[in-house]
């Protein structure tokens, strides 16, 4: 993988894991379904009438715009909303790397290596690990939820490849256009009209901002990104990168959440983690130029 390559990818890692801070803000100001309903809302709109349709089949389109929209961030915000931490958050949803790599064996034959079902298994164990310390009903279920998310995330990063070498922005923008409408019914259904309205109504420029910053840099640039470095290099490549963003998501975490995770936690996210550098072998044996 080509050092400029790597570049992005890394750009993408520290958006996304700051990313998780401003969820968590977004969905303590708004109900969680209509804060996913309005990021994509606002990621779709206007870019969708300037922005040509992908040359690809429709279906998968739809089908990534759910993957990642409605599931993804469905889960993603209900969970954040009912309890899970923007720093754990941000780690346990990189167990997708692995459910990207599970899912790329099946559905497209891509055989990962033994080095890397060794970091899925070490990964996995550190969730483990975390979920002992959740074993309550109120605090697994968001963790559950979390985990859900993640197994979202890997059949979009699927969708990509079936794509092919598609325009990463076009397949962005027409894929966010599928979220919004789902989401708004789902967050009537489960939120209810009088809180959507209330929150619709008293709409600010602070949650403006929120939204905004969850649009554009974190869900169309870094989308664009990582949709085009899919389109370059095998998902067994690239996916494990992402587990470099729980560095900045617990940092961020920490600095403007005032987080912290407790010693078990900490034992799980560092089996996480070294999963991580287990997978990434592979990736440091390949030339970078």
């Amino acid at each position: 993988m080509p050092i400029r390559h790597i570049a992005l990818a890394l750009l993408v890692v520290a958006i996304w894991g700051f990313n998780f801070v401003v969820i968590k803000l977004s969905v303590a100001a708004l109900p969680p379904l209509l804060a996913a309903a309005l990021r994509f809302a606002f990621a779709a709109v206007p870019l969708v009438f300037f922005i040509k349709p992908p040359k690809v089949a429709w279906y998968l389109v739809i089908a990534y715009g759910f993957a990642f929209g409605v599931g993804l961030y469905g889960f993603l915000n209900l969970s954040m909303a009912w309890g899970m931490s923007a720093g754990l958050s941000s780690l346990v949803l990189q167990t997708q790397a692995f459910f990207t790599m599970a899912l790329a064996f099946f559905l497209l034959g891509e055989r990962p290596r033994r080095v890397q079902i060794i970091g899925a298994a070490i990964a996995f164990a550190g969730i483990a690990v975390i979920g002992t310390e959740r074993l309550g009903a109120t605090a697994l279920l968001p963790l559950g939820m979390t985990l859900m998310a993640a197994l979202c995330w890997g059949c979009a990063n699927i969708l990509i490849k079936k794509a092919g070498k598609v325009d990463p922005v076009s397949l962005t923008v027409w894929g966010a256009l599928v979220a919004p409408l789902p989401l708004l019914v789902l967050s009537l259904l489960n939120e209810g009209p009088g809180a959507v309205s209330a929150a619709l109504l008293g709409f600010s420029w602070g949650d403006a901002g929120l939204i905004a910053f969850l649009a554009y840099p974190a869900t169309l640039l870094g989308m664009a990104i990582w949709s085009w470095l899919l389109g370059q290099h095998p998902a067994s490549v690239v996916a494990p990168f992402t587990l470099l963003v729980p560095i900045t998501g617990l940092a961020s975490g920490y600095l403007v959440l005032g987080e912290t995770i407790t010693p078990i936690e900490i034992a799980g996210a560092v089996l996480v983690i070294a999963g991580l550098l287990v997978t990434l072998l592979r990736a440091r044996a390949t030339p970078l130029l």
